[in-house]
């Protein structure tokens, strides 16, 4: 795949004809507007896409820098050959426009709170086991971390791992956050023209911890193994030391 380079766009690879997935037409159409946007305002340094399995169900992990980060995710993972299947809080589903669109490329509501918290989980699990690449933010949201390093994941993305046994793989990423840093929300940087990185790991190490009960303990050690991985790869997309431990905005303390 493309690498950037620093003063000029990498050249895209021609998005590959993906298997027929459902709303595989309609992911197709966005990415290709995305690029025409994305193009002209960022260049783009892409590695170790590799380690992304070409077919069957996989769990990709990443960290949440950006309200504009999942385009420029999105578009990484269509390129790299997966249709992409984020998990999205459903508020952004009964947006004009957006909502149609999201639905029609396939992608899963996350309400948060109340009973049916749970049916994203439900519904990503069908989707991973029939052999879908699902996208999950082990953070659940964009990074309170003042530095924008990965803070405390929750146990979403470890309870889909191993219960369905399915890979999980890390993606590192860093640039989106020069178009809108961190929780803000307002209008882009459109003048900063980022180099958008994306850094793709081996598999998270979870074999182990299949086959025992998942308990508190393990779910615990699945989600900080995961952390760990997604923040040693940005690390390295940073060239810089990440904290000995993961920003918890729990407790509101490293």
């Amino acid at each position: 795949m493309a690498r950037g380079h620093e003063g000029s766009p990498a050249r895209v690879p021609a998005l590959a004809a993906v298997n027929h997935e459902p709303g595989a037409q309609t992911v197709r159409t966005v990415v290709r507007l995305l690029n025409v946007v994305l193009a002209p305002l960022s260049r783009r340094d892409w590695r170790g896409q590799e380690h992304l399995p070409a077919t069957g169900g996989v769990i990709v992990v990443a960290n949440h820098i950006s309200n504009a980060d999942p385009l420029a995710l999105g578009q990484f993972l269509a390129y790299s050959g997966r249709w992409p299947r984020f998990l999205a809080k459903s508020s952004l589903f009964r947006v004009p426009v957006v909502g149609p669109v999201l639905r029609g490329a396939g992608q899963i509501p996350v309400e948060r709170g109340g009973s049916h918290a749970g049916d994203a989980l439900v519904e990503a699990r069908r989707a991973v086991e029939a052999g879908r690449a699902v996208v999950v933010y082990p953070e659940g949201t964009i990074t309170y971390d003042p530095d924008l390093w990965p803070m405390r994941g929750r146990t979403g993305a470890a309870r889909l791992a191993l219960s369905t046994g399915c890979p999980v793989v890390p993606v590192g990423q860093w640039g989106a956050e020069e178009f809108l840093r961190g929780r803000k929300v307002g209008l882009p940087r459109l003048w900063a023209r980022p180099t958008l990185r994306m850094l793709v790991g081996p598999p998270v190490p979870l074999d182990d911890l299949r086959g025992r009960e998942v308990d508190a303990d393990v779910l615990h050690e699945a989600t900080a193994r995961i952390v760990a991985a997604i923040t040693a790869l940005v690390a390295q997309l940073r060239d810089g030391s990440a904290p000995e431990q993961p920003f918890d905005p729990r407790a509101g303390a490293a």
